[in-house]
């Protein structure tokens, strides 16, 4: 099903957490394993691992493995800017950045079965994420959080309605401090669905979490 009709869209994406240290079966690496295994038995819908401080080796292995875990279920794989260890490996797409190479470039080089995701901060470049011929954009910070400090005061609930009131047809999911507390304030701002670092993090609680961000998205 396209992602524009999935509704809510569940979007977790790793701590960043792991070193240029971290090596295939140590712990951090363990765990990054054990919570794709979890989001998947979860239904997450997208999952980026966001691990820049792995080496490109590490990080191949890591995207590789979890690809398997992946594999035949509901969760699309992301890789955070790499779009080349994220093919290689077998992931479904990338999750680009203001610093990353151009949406279109990629969306030329990889095809059209390549799933690309945005960050975006404002509507001009959400708008431009859509023209280019992304899959969805990130929107914030919404709300505050120390995660999204360097991006400035958050945008808020107004900001995140009018982009995606305005992109219709093209899936927007709030990021920034979102939890299950405020997560149907963003449905209720048209957003598609929730991306969260702390929210999704803990494998033991992650699908509680999922199923309740699904009451938030029906309660709305």
């Amino acid at each position: 099903m396209p992602l524009h009709q999935q509704k809510p869209v569940t979007y977790l994406i790793t701590s960043g957490e792991t070193t240029p240290q971290t090596t295939p079966g140590d712990r951090d690496f363990s765990r990054l394993l054990n919570l794709v295994a979890a989001a998947v038995a979860a239904h997450v819908n997208l999952l980026q691992l966001r691990e820049k401080n792995l080496s490109t080796r590490v990080l191949y292995d890591l995207t590789r493995q979890a690809a398997e875990i992946t594999r035949g279920s509901n969760t699309h794989l992301l890789i955070n800017d790499r779009a080349d260890v994220a093919r290689s490996a077998g992931a479904a797409g990338v999750h680009l950045t203001a610093g990353s190479i151009e949406t279109s470039v990629i969306r030329r080089t990889f095809g059209d079965d390549f799933l690309i995701g945005v960050s975006t901060h404002s509507l001009e470049e959400a708008r431009a994420a859509r023209d280019a011929r992304a899959d969805f954009a990130v929107f914030g910070p919404v709300f505050e959080t120390a995660s999204k400090a360097a991006h400035g005061e958050p945008l808020g609930l107004e900001k995140l309605e009018q982009v995606a009131t305005t992109l219709t047809q093209f899936p927007v999911l709030a990021l920034g401090g979102v939890t299950l507390d405020n997560a149907a304030d963003c449905f209720r701002g048209g957003a598609a669905g929730v991306a969260a670092i702390r929210l999704m993090n803990d494998s033991d609680q992650l699908a509680r979490v999922v199923a309740e961000v699904g009451v938030r998205f029906r309660s709305q």
